[in-house]
């Protein structure tokens, strides 16, 4: 059970002084005053979730009732008793926030608000699916107006029957894609439908009499940078694909010369070797996960999962030959087909909103990874640094620095910092230190051991076993570790790591020494790579090489204004995976007993702090502060999945949740229905999960009379996440991605709402049972009424958006 007190999280916060003054690192923090002004006081009745929260003891909590309509939120239902047990709850299929506060749509999936095309050619572009992460350019200094972008990161089912991962049970019930197109989606622009869903989209709001957030319609600088930005570029190739520059004839369909481009290493010495002959011109993003927004007014976007294979994200080649260029195409997927070489994505993409006229770039310095998002601390006459997590099982903390110094920290020069500079990789040690390892070409190689990142999860199962064997990757090599080909991984476990290969060496002290033919500690990453560019297009496995620590699922970094020194980081899921194993010295990667209240690895949140107040410092240390699972759990600290983080201008932190939908109140995905089993004695812990209901936003005051409580504050719709919080005065942006994933529409029939009952852990560590009633899939926000930007459609079909949430009682 948590044993965690407020004052520990307060001195964690470092907010143990009360009303501490609150700096902004820049003026985005101001844009929060209001709404943080209005929460302070904690005047509001916090939302209530189906599982047990220390605050619910303090304070009623709201509850909409069985039969709840969709947009009900104007304080008519009663607050709930300050009971902490729910032994029935019923999911609602919307946005719940206080009674207080409403909520409504600014943008939604599907949306035409594009200005005509060059001699008022009609535009028939549309706003892509599954909203992320959002940012706000102002255009005025009350914040009455301007520009949001709105990260698009992938497709999913309903979208279309043959969206990547769509449970076989659902492929054949109704899509979403006609219903909000308003065509049949043919079979031969479907890759191309799926890319375009993806990149971003750049639209103005402004408030309109009312108070609320609307677009402005055909503003001029509005549009999309989409997955085939500059597909027109195909037309001067060489290989194949000279033909492929379209995949349909409406006009958003014909391929653009709107491409990005690459700086750093990987655009000087990779990308003129890259197959398609284009040089360092690239065609499109996609995979938009989360990102930043810089103190110079631009949008970092961040390429997650990129990665290809025909039943997974369709997408590129992941797998590096030495010279940073890929393997080759994946058949069936959408690199394939319009011949998008896997080195051109996975980075962290710089945008300017407010200006049509700058080319995006792709910043080969940040490195090419699943990257989440970005904090950045930017002072005069220091180096720029930027923080950024690889969001995969196993994946590293990363610290970017800059060659040359901040001048003006809201200066647009402060992009070409992005430019040049050393990328580092995040040593954690067990004692609570750590280093930050340069990945350069002279640095020395000595890959993390198996065996030791998986020492203190063996000591602790009573089996003696790591999860997966800890299973680690490395580049392949011919002649090391007994590979006789180049290029891809090689995964190394605790079952092979000593095992003597061809060259008379370990598996693990091959890579030391190259294949026995190196001393060990003479052998550096030149050895494996043939540039730095060609390290940075492949620089999980270099990472890997020179000993980072393998991590917990980074998604999140946020820098604390009260000291910019220290770095929160929102670790999201501890459980290794096929792509790697978390430093069980660092995370907690299983449940190592069947003792019902053994502490679940749910992920956490975390801290470094940087040992000097120098940008460029190259030691810190590290603190576990909260770990994820039920309160009634060893450290748990009432949610599961932390991921987007942000800091108000009163210094509280908010944080969403990163559920898997697979998990969801305990139901499989599919139209089956088929229910998860939830065993607080099981050691296989996945499913536990389940017991939190739909994704949550969360704050955690670190002043007044509630410092310290984590706070629900917004639930959100049926199989949905909640991402890209953005604070802009008095309102709170929200993107609502996938609601209703991977599930049948709901159709309003009894056959769309299943009942279950969960086991449920007491703040107490005792064990019940709790009732709860699921809608199967998601209309939201089509059942919303017109006024709040729905269709007041019941059972229409669900479409990710992008809501505002503001005071109204």
């Amino acid at each position: 059970m948590s044993n965690l007190s407020r004052r520990q999280l307060l001195i964690f916060l470092g907010a143990a002084g009360g009303s501490a003054a609150f700096a902004p690192a820049f003026a985005r923090a101001d844009q929060s005053k209001l709404f943080a002004q209005q929460i302070a006081s904690l005047g509001f009745t916090p939302v209530r979730l189906p599982h047990e929260l220390p605050i619910y003891t303090s304070l009623n909590s709201y509850l909409p009732a069985a039969g709840y309509v969709a947009g009900n939120h104007d304080g008519t239902i009663l607050p709930i008793p300050r009971d902490a047990k729910r032994t029935a709850y019923t999911v609602v299929d919307d946005v719940v926030v206080p009674p207080e506060y409403e909520r409504y749509v600014i943008l939604t999936w599907g949306a035409r608000v594009f200005p005509a095309r060059p001699g008022g050619r009609l535009n028939q572009d549309y706003v892509g699916y599954n909203c992320d992460y959002t940012a706000f350019v102002p255009t005025n200094p009350n914040l009455t107006s301007g520009y949001l972008w709105v990260n698009h990161e992938y497709t999913s089912f309903p979208f279309d029957g043959t969206s990547p991962e769509t449970p076989v049970d659902t492929a054949s019930t109704p899509s979403s894609y006609p219903l909000v197109i308003g065509r049949d989606l043919p079979a031969s622009e479907r890759f191309g439908e799926f890319m375009y869903n993806m990149g971003g989209s750049i639209v103005r709001i402004a408030q309109n009499a009312t108070g609320r957030y609307q677009v402005v319609l055909s503003d001029p600088k509005n549009r999309r940078i989409h997955g085939l930005s500059g597909l027109g570029l195909n037309a001067t190739r060489t290989d194949g694909f000279a033909g492929i520059t379209s995949w349909g004839t409406l006009s958003y369909q014909i391929g653009d010369q709107n491409y990005l481009e690459g700086t750093g290493p990987a655009a000087t010495e990779v990308f003129p070797l890259s197959t398609d002959g284009l040089g360092n011109k690239i065609i499109g993003t996609g995979y938009n996960c989360s990102g930043a927004y810089t103190p110079w007014g631009t949008v970092l976007s961040a390429e997650e999962n990129f990665q290809g294979s025909s039943s997974f994200f369709v997408g590129v080649q992941e797998s590096m030959l030495p010279n940073g260029t890929q393997n080759g195409y994946v058949t069936g997927t959408t690199g394939a087909f319009f011949g998008l070489v896997g080195e051109k994505y996975g980075w962290m993409v710089e945008i300017d909103p407010a200006d049509p006229n700058f080319r995006p770039k792709k910043h080969s310095w940040l490195g090419r990874f699943r990257h989440e998002n970005a904090a950045i601390r930017a002072q005069p006459n220091q180096r720029l640094a930027l923080y950024m997590g690889d969001d995969r099982r196993g994946g590293h903390t990363w610290k970017f620095v800059s060659k040359n110094l901040v001048t003006d920290p809201k200066s647009k020069s402060n992009s070409n910092l992005l430019a040049d500079g050393t990328l580092y990789v995040a040593k954690f040690n067990a004692d609570g230190t750590g280093q930050w390892l340069p990945v350069l070409l002279n640095t020395p190689v000595d890959p993390i051991s198996p065996l030791a990142i998986s020492a203190d999860e063996r000591a602790q199962r009573v089996d003696g076993l790591a999860s997966r064997d800890a299973n680690t990757r490395f580049p392949r090599r011919a002649g090391v570790a007994g590979q006789t080909s180049d290029g891809g991984s090689f995964t190394m476990t605790t079952l092979n790591e000593l095992t003597v290969v061809a060259d008379g060496t370990t598996t693990i002290d091959s890579y030391r020494t190259l294949g026995n033919t190196k001393a060990a500690g003479t052998v550096t990453l030149a050895d494996y790579f043939d540039t730095q560019g060609a390290i940075l297009c492949d620089v999980f496995l270099a990472a890997n090489l020179i000993g980072g620590t393998p991590t917990a699922r980074p998604e999140d970094f946020e820098i604390n204004p009260r000291n910019d020194r220290e770095i929160f980081i929102a670790y999201t899921d501890g459980a290794p995976g096929s792509d790697g194993y978390p430093d069980s010295q660092v995370f907690t990667v299983s449940k190592y007993s069947t003792n019902v209240t053994d502490t679940q690895p749910s992920g956490g949140l975390y801290k470094i702090v940087e040992d000097t107040l120098a940008t460029g410092s190259l030691t810190f240390r590290w603190e576990r502060f909260q770990q994820g699972g039920e309160t009634g759990s060893e450290d748990g600290s009432g949610f599961a999945n932390v991921d987007n983080l942000a800091f108000d201008a009163l210094g509280s932190v908010w944080g969403v949740t990163d559920m898997s939908t697979d998990l969801h109140n305990g139901f499989v995905s599919g139209a089956g229905g088929a229910l998860q089993t939830i065993d607080h004695a099981s050691t296989s812990a996945a499913n536990l999960v389940g017991v939190f209901g739909n994704n949550w936003l969360f704050f955690v005051p670190t002043s007044g009379l509630y410092a310290g409580e984590v706070i629900p504050f917004a639930q959100g719709p049926v199989r949905a996440e909640l991402t890209g919080p953005t604070f802009i005065g008095g309102t709170l942006i929200l993107a609502v991605q996938h609601p209703g994933e991977n599930c049948p529409i709901n159709d309003g029939t009894s056959a769309s709402t299943l009942n279950r009952n969960i086991e449920m852990l007491s703040e107490a560590g005792s064990l019940y049972t709790q009732n709860r009633t699921v809608p199967r899939g998601s209309n939201w926000p089509s059942n919303l009424p017109i006024a709040d930007g729905g269709a007041d459609q019941p059972d229409g079909p669900p479409r990710p958006s992008v809501i505002g949430i503001r005071r109204i009682l």
